[in-house]
């Protein structure tokens, strides 16, 4: 599936030359608006499987992400939350590296306690404490974070002007000419990925690089990923590397080692774009259990329908009366 850079640039340019002559000329320049493009052959449905147990916090995902797709810098500011300066996903920054500091609080009345325990560079510790305290040793979670391409898209289904589409590879792709910055899907995404430009005004997120795919590239980030934390394919695929991966982990004692958003849950859809965690979900900014908004549309039509009939019964009753 993958094409070297090299092989695509070796490639003879085609191009369907317009008829000759002005009125044909005139007569295409008039019905290019209007005129609807072949619908593409879909593909196997592609996504991203980020596995968080080797990412390294390199940034290189976010860099690569940003050059081949051009997008701004975000300033050189000092966010002090770790060593994070992009705070979170925007329409300048598709790549987010999440850096989670877990470090024992000390007590001042105790004594000091001994450094904490090292581990294997290819284990990881699961806490053994309650979910509200810290964990009794010293790590660093690094999770690089980007658009989810869900399956049933709540973003694509709340777009009044069709701009969210999903393309023939199954991923979540913005039009950027047909959305009017509305913003409904800001509102809609549960996970907080897109936002409007300020400088174009069009809502933004990850496109999976989409470009690349037509012409047979990984995306940008896996490409350039050091340590492939972040992997690319066919979601078949990747579910079945993921598990895999779990289960060796699992088996190295690692028992908070799990996937996220790999499967369908009672309130949301399986994820194109998931996550092999090794703590609970919130910890990694990500909700343990998110839901559509979709769920609950049918309730909201039936009272709202129940209230115009009875608004309406009341006003005929005292107009009657």
């Amino acid at each position: 599936m993958v094409t070297e850079e090299l092989e695509v640039v070796k490639r003879p340019q085609t191009e369907d030359s317009p008829r000759s002559g002005w009125f044909f000329a005139l007569v295409d320049r008039l019905l290019v608006p209007i005129r609807r493009g072949k619908e593409p052959e879909h593909q196997p449905a592609t996504g991203f499987y980020t596995d968080t147990t080797v990412c390294i916090g390199c940034k290189a995902c976010e860099v690569a992400c940003k050059q081949w797709n051009q997008l701004p810098a975000d300033g050189f500011e000092f966010t002090g939350n770790s060593y994070d300066n992009t705070g979170e996903l925007s329409a300048s920054s598709w790549r987010h590296v999440k850096f989670v500091e877990q470090f024992p609080t000390p007590d001042p009345i105790t004594p000091p306690s001994p450094p904490p325990q090292r581990f294997a560079l290819e284990i990881l510790p699961t806490p053994t404490p309650a979910p509200q305290k810290s964990p009794d040793f010293a790590r660093w979670l690094m999770m690089s974070d980007v658009c989810k391409h869900c399956v049933a898209a709540p973003c694509q289904q709340a777009c009044p002007t069709g701009a969210i589409i999903y393309n023939e590879f199954a991923n979540v792709y913005i039009q950027s000419d047909i959305c009017n910055g509305c913003t409904y899907c800001v509102a809609a995404c549960p996970f907080g990925v897109i936002t409007r430009s300020t400088i174009s005004g069009h809502a933004r997120k990850c496109t999976l690089c989409y470009d690349r795919q037509k012409d047979g590239l990984v995306p940008a980030c896996a490409k350039a990923c050091p340590t492939a934390s972040i992997q690319f394919g066919p979601i078949d695929e990747l579910r079945r590397r993921a598990q895999k991966r779990v289960a060796e982990l699992q088996a190295k004692g690692v028992s908070g080692a799990h996937l996220y958003g790999d499967a369908p849950t009672e309130t949301y859809t399986a994820l194109h774009s998931f996550y092999l965690l090794v703590d609970r979900p919130e910890v990694y900014g990500l909700p343990d259990k998110p839901f559509n908004p979709w769920i609950h549309m049918k309730g909201d039509y039936l009272r709202t329908a129940l209230v115009g009939v009875l608004t309406v019964a009341v006003l005929l009753a005292v107009l009657l009366w």
